[in-house]
């Protein structure tokens, strides 16, 4: 067997390998990435509904989470129910306990290496209030153009289209033309009568 085929052989399945490896390795690492996410969500959520008591925390809510897969950074996404000003204070607050969220999650995870944290405003719920507003406006449009319609009146006959006659409809004026044809003819008989009885007085 040539050597150098038998290298190649090797080598080839050896890269395989590497490849197949790497990819299990990939899909751990979104696994645990998705996991710490989950973790870190619930993590944040309770620490700013019991431990958090800075007045300027608005109504919050945490909508995700997520962490790079070497677990070194992780985003935490987030929607405040206020006006632009309780929004602005609830950013500076998040900010003002990162520290001490931060502490919490390597305390309940136990890894190694905490994941720094960075609170991010979630423009979704925004969003699809926004296009729910079209929708709402875009549904009421098409009311009112339905509802005039219901209530417009034809300018002319409500079916200006001429329909095919049936043949009933032609016997009954072939019938017709019949009968008006017999008045004519007795008509003329009967004119000729009274000529007749006209010229008899004459005579």
């Amino acid at each position: 067997m040539d050597t150098h085929w038998q290298c190649g052989a090797v080598a080839d399945g050896a890269d395989r390998q590497v490849g197949s490896l790497e990819a299990e390795e990939d899909m751990a690492d979104k696994a645990r990435a998705r996991k710490m996410s989950d973790r870190i969500k619930v993590i944040v959520a309770e620490m700013l509904e019991t431990r958090i008591k800075d007045p300027r925390l608005g109504f919050i809510t945490i909508t995700d989470a997520r962490v790079t897969g070497d677990l070194h950074d992780a985003t935490v996404y987030y929607t405040v129910y206020g006006s632009d000003e309780e929004k602005a204070g609830t950013a500076a607050a998040l900010e003002s306990a990162k520290g001490v969220i931060r502490s919490e999650i390597g305390k309940q995870t136990g890894v190694r290496f905490t994941p720094t944290v960075t609170f991010v405003a979630d423009a979704v719920p925004e969003n699809a209030l926004a296009i729910e507003d079209l929708l709402s406006q875009a549904a009421a449009a098409d009311a009112e153009v339905q509802e005039k319609a219901a209530a417009a009146t034809y300018a002319g006959e409500p079916d200006p289209y001429k329909k095919p006659r049936d043949e009933d409809d032609e016997l009954d004026d072939d019938e017709l033309d019949d009968d008006e044809d017999a008045d004519a003819n007795d008509g003329d008989e009967d004119d000729d009568d009274v000529d007749g009885e006209r010229a008899g007085a004459t005579a």
